[in-house]
């Protein structure tokens, strides 16, 4: 049981970390309308409000698909 804990974790460590080196990559992905920059002289603050409701959305939708195949 523990052994297959440590792989699924590392198995999502992966996936996160390529989607990290990928996230350059995605057109949209923290520039959505709800994401809000503000700028300054030397500074920059950005919170990417929008961008997080969408991948706690898809995470959600992501993690909850697993566990209805765990169970079965």
């Amino acid at each position: 049981m523990l052994g297959r804990a440590l792989v699924f974790i590392g198995l999502v460590i992966v996936v996160i970390g390529v989607g990290l080196m990928f996230a350059e990559r995605v057109p949209f992905l923290g520039r959505l309308p709800g994401d809000i920059t503000v700028r300054g002289d030397g500074w920059t603050v950005y919170a990417p409000l929008a961008t997080s409701l969408v991948l706690s959305l898809v995470l959600t939708i992501a993690l909850s698909l697993v566990a209805r195949a765990g169970q079965r």
